[in-house]
């Protein structure tokens, strides 16, 4: 069973998208877009509706508080991890899929998106970083993996560190990163889930995948 006492849902109906808080989520909340128990099920069709701010659709989840309160921390208050295991089932016609997000409190523009594009011609995907060095700047685009199938499983760990060094470990692979130093005092927050990078065509097309394991730690320094 994967804990869900540290996240909000966001799913994509209504106007603007729809959020299902932390205790309604830990009692077992299901829908035709989230599915949880042993394995986390998330669907985000390209006809979804989208969260303030956002042009593509998602099922996706937020850090929060047991209570439900949102979670946003400064880097530099513990060792921050993100990990997850899952496979990715089905992508919308561009490809792309966002599969983890370290994002960044009042800002539209997340410090890092780790995004899945599939490429019809080779029939597998890439891994793919979207890392702003400033919160100003426009996101440089790293490719970490290469060959990793529809429905394969694989690890990630997305770890921030609280002397601001950044890594990200994907499908047997590494890169990383020194933060600069205009994060520093950035409220910034865990995302993990289906955030499809499309907009546009029927409602069987879209982003799916599969979460075998999805937690979050924040190590406090000693």
């Amino acid at each position: 069973m994967i804990d869900l006492a540290t996240w909000n849902l966001s799913v994509p109906v209504g106007t603007p998208a729809t959020i299902i808080d932390t205790p309604k989520l830990v009692t077992g909340y299901q829908d035709g877009y989230f599915r949880s128990g042993d394995t986390l099920f998330f669907w985000a069709p390209v006809t979804g509706s989208r969260t303030d701010n956002a042009i593509y659709p998602r099922t996706e989840l937020r850090e929060t508080y047991a209570s439900g309160a949102v979670h946003n921390w400064t880097y530099n208050q513990a060792d921050n991890f993100l990990r997850a295991t899952l496979t990715v089932d089905q992508v919308p016609s561009t490809g792309k899929i966002v599969i983890g997000q370290i994002h960044c409190y009042g800002s539209t523009e997340p410090l890092l998106k780790l995004e899945y594009q599939y490429k019809e011609k080779t029939k597998n995907g890439n891994l793919v970083i979207k890392y702003r060095a400033t919160p100003t700047s426009e996101p440089a685009v790293i490719q970490l993996a290469t060959g990793v199938l529809l429905q394969e499983r694989f690890n990630y760990t997305i770890h921030l560190t609280p002397a601001g060094e950044l890594s990200v470990n994907a499908h047997d692979m590494q890169w990383g990163a020194r933060l600069d130093g205009t994060w520093n005092g950035k409220q910034l927050y865990f995302k993990a889930g289906v955030y499809t990078q499309d907009n546009t065509g029927y409602a069987t097309e879209g982003g799916a995948a599969t979460f075998y394991k999805l937690q979050i730690n924040h190590d406090k320094k000693a």
